[in-house]
């Protein structure tokens, strides 16, 4: 190798992380903060609703407690393939705990003790509140033509759509059937 080819090669190596995306810098900048947004949405709902999990308590113990399980795992899952979007598309993502404090838009909840039905209630509305962001999120990819980050949205508003009708139908009250 050259001495012209090894000094490029060691600018590039030193350069600020630039992924080549084929999207414009304005949608790498867009959809990076959109979606950083939404995984620190999501880091803060998952350790809301493990929160929730562990702290269950009375006659519907189980239930609960295997629900919300399922749903802290399907949002755990969600926290990996939204900064490696980011990463591919050209963009940088959360570094820290305190990096994620600054950009949730989920309301912590530190009580000592919240009752079962409104530990249910407030992730509903958690999860619609998501649910409204992703379609914001996805609004800004298709502004940009960023298709692949779209499809992925697509799939995660299902997901959340469901987490939020189950958290709502299994805190109504039963009718007496007729």
């Amino acid at each position: 190798m050259n001495a012209k080819k090894t000094k490029t090669l060691a600018e590039k190596l030193q350069a600020p992380l630039a992924t080549p995306s084929g999207l414009t810098p304005a949608a790498t900048r867009d959809v990076t903060g959109a979606m950083n947004a939404i995984l620190a949405d999501v880091f803060a709902l998952y350790l809301k609703t493990k929160n929730f999990h562990w702290h269950l308590s009375g006659p519907h113990f189980r239930d609960y407690h295997l629900m919300l399980d399922e749903q802290a795992d399907q949002l755990f899952a969600m926290t990996d393939p939204v900064p490696e979007r980011v990463r591919k598309i050209g963009g940088t993502t959360l570094r820290s705990i305190g990096h994620i404090a600054r950009l949730q838009r989920v309301s912590d909840n530190d009580a000592d003790y919240v009752e079962p039905l409104d530990m249910l209630a407030e992730l509903q509305e958690d999860n619609a509140s998501l649910a409204g962001r992703l379609r914001a999120a996805h609004a800004v990819c298709d502004e940009h033509q960023d298709v692949a980050t779209a499809s992925l949205i697509e799939v995660w508003i299902d997901e959340t759509e469901r987490r939020a009708w189950f958290l709502f139908e299994t805190s109504r009250p039963g009718s007496p059937r007729h």
